[in-house]
C-alpha cells in the first residue's frame, strides 16, 4: 500500500521541508534545512521589524560585533553636546564659556563690579557724617527731641541711598547677564566672541533689557515692601498681633521671591537671543521653566555655592593678611599713618574682591544662559537646529538660536510635561 500524501493543512513528514513555503515563525530555517551562518542580520534598530528601514543613529557600524547596532552620540562642537544637558554639563559648560571668552565674559563682569563698587564707595562716603554723629552720641542720653530727630533724617537718607544703590546695581547686573547670553550661545557651536562683538550683537536689545531689569525689580520689592509696611504698622500701634505676623510673612516673602526669580531666570537671555519684547520675554521664561523649577533651582543654587566658595577661598587669606601687614609695616605708627595704611589695604582688598566677584558673576550668568539653551533643546528641539547650523556653517557671525520661532520639539526628547531625556 503506497504512502498517502499529506493534506493541505497537515504537517510535513519529519525531516522533509515544506514545498515552496517558508516557516511562519519569522525567518526560521525551513524544515530539514541548515541555518546559514555569516549572513547579514535582517533586524535593524531596537523595536524595528524585518524589512523596515533602519532608524537614524542605529545600524551596523564598523567595529560592532556581528553587525549589531551601536548608538551614535550627538556632536559636541563647543562647550556642551548638542542635546538636552545633564546637571554637571551645565556647570562645566559655564566654566568653559568663561575660559573661552575671557574678554567678553570677564570684561563685562568687571564693568558691573566697578559700577557696584563705585556706588558702594559713594554710599560709604555719604554716610560719614551720619556715622560721626552716631559715634558722638554713643553712650549719652538725648536731652531733647531735637537731638534725637537730628539723627532720623541722616538715617533715613542713608537707608534710601542704600536701597537706591542696590536697585541701580541690580539693574546693571541684570543687563549684563542678558548680554552674556550671546557668547554662551555662540560657544555651543565653538564660536568665540570678543568684547566688542558681543556688544555689537546685543546693542539693539540694551534698551529693552533695561526696561525688563527695572520691571524685574518688583519681584523682591513688592513682597519685602509688604513685610516692611506690616513691621512699621506693628511698631506704630504697639500691637503684638501684628508683630507676630512679621516672621511668617517674611518667610512667605522669601519663598515667593525665590519662586518668581527662578520663573523669570531666563527672561533676559530670551529677550536678547530671540529679540522679543519685554512682556514676551517674561512669558517665554514662564513657559520654558514650567515643570523644571526644582532642577533649575538646584543648578542656580550649586552655581551660587561654587562662586561663593571661590570667593571665600581667595578673600579669606587676604583678610587675615590685611591685619598682619598693618602690624608689621607700621607697628608704632601714629593715628594718621595708621589710617593711611588701613585705607590702602582696604582698597587692595576691594580690588581683589571685585575681581573675585566678577569671576563668580560671569560663571553664574553663563550657567543661566546654558539653562535657557537646555530648556529650548528639551521643549523646542533647538539642538536639531544647532546641528543643522553646524553642518551648513550658516550665519557664522550671528547668534545661534536667533530668528528661530518657538515650536514643539520633535519626537524623542520630549516626554511628559517638560521633562525629557536626559533627566539629569
Amino acid at each position: 500500500m503506497s504512502q498517502q500524501e499529506p493534506g493541505p493543512g497537515a504537517p510535513p513528514p519529519w525531516g522533509q521541508p515544506q514545498s515552496g513555503a517558508q516557516s511562519p515563525w519569522g525567518g526560521q530555517p525551513q524544515w530539514g534545512g541548515q541555518p546559514q551562518w555569516g549572513g547579514r542580520p535582517q533586524w535593524g534598530g531596537p523595536g524595528q521589524l524585518p524589512g523596515q528601514p533602519q532608524a537614524p543613529g542605529w545600524g551596523p557600524q564598523p567595529g560592532a560585533p556581528y553587525g549589531q547596532p551601536r548608538y551614535i552620540a550627538p556632536p559636541k562642537p563647543g562647550i556642551v553636546p548638542l542635546r538636552p544637558l545633564l546637571f554637571g554639563e551645565v556647570l562645566d559648560g559655564a566654566f568653559q564659556t568663561v575660559r573661552r571668552n575671557p574678554a567678553a565674559m570677564l570684561g563685562s563682569a568687571l564693568l558691573g563690579q566697578c559700577v557696584s563698587l563705585l556706588l558702594a564707595a559713594t554710599l560709604t562716603s555719604g554716610s560719614a557724617d551720619f556715622l560721626a554723629r552716631l559715634e558722638q552720641a554713643g553712650g549719652s542720653r538725648f536731652d531733647s527731641d531735637a537731638d534725637s530727630s537730628a539723627l532720623i533724617g541722616p538715617g533715613l537718607g542713608l537707608m534710601a541711598g542704600g536701597i537706591g544703590a542696590w536697585m541701580m546695581s541690580t539693574v546693571v547686573l541684570s543687563i549684563l547677564s542678558g548680554v552674556m547670553a550671546v557668547p554662551a550661545s555662540r560657544s555651543s557651536l565653538n564660536r568665540k566672541t570678543g568684547f566688542k562683538q558681543m556688544w555689537v550683537l546685543a546693542r539693539r536689545r540694551v534698551l529693552a533689557l533695561t526696561g525688563l531689569s527695572v520691571l524685574l525689580l518688583l519681584v523682591p520689592l513688592l513682597p519685602f515692601g509688604l513685610v516692611f509696611v506690616v513691621l512699621l504698622a506693628s511698631l506704630a500701634s504697639t500691637s503684638p498681633a501684628l508683630l507676630i505676623l512679621v516672621f511668617p510673612l517674611g518667610l512667605g516673602a522669601a519663598f515667593v521671591i525665590a519662586w518668581l526669580s527662578i520663573k523669570f531666570l531666563v527672561a533676559p537671555a530670551a529677550l536678547v537671543v530671540e529679540e522679543v519684547g519685554i512682556l514676551e520675554a517674561i512669558r517665554r521664561s514662564w513657559s520654558l521653566t514650567t515643570a523644571n523649577w526644582w532642577r533649575i533651582f538646584g543648578i542656580v543654587l550649586v552655581a551660587w555655592l561654587i562662586a561663593s566658595l571661590i570667593g571665600v577661598v581667595i578673600q579669606l587669606p587676604i583678610t587675615f593678611a590685611v591685619g598682619g601687614i598693618s602690624s608689621v609695616v607700621s607697628p608704632h605708627a601714629g593715628a594718621e599713618q595708621q589710617s593711611n595704611t588701613d585705607l590702602l589695604l582696604t582698597i587692595v582688598s576691594m580690588v581683589v574682591g571685585g575681581l573675585v566677584g566678577a569671576l563668580g558673576f560671569a560663571f553664574q550668568s553663563a550657567a543661566a544662559a546654558l539653562v535657557y539653551l537646555d530648556l529650548r533643546m528639551r521643549r523646542e528641539g533647538l539642538d536639531v537646529e544647532f546641528q543643522r547650523m553646524l553642518e551648513s556653517g550658516s550665519d557664522p557671525d550671528g547668534v545661534p538660536g536667533r530668528g528661530l520661532p518657538p515650536r514643539r520639539a520633535p519626537g524623542g526628547w520630549q516626554r511628559g510635561q517638560g521633562t525629557g531625556f536626559p533627566t539629569g
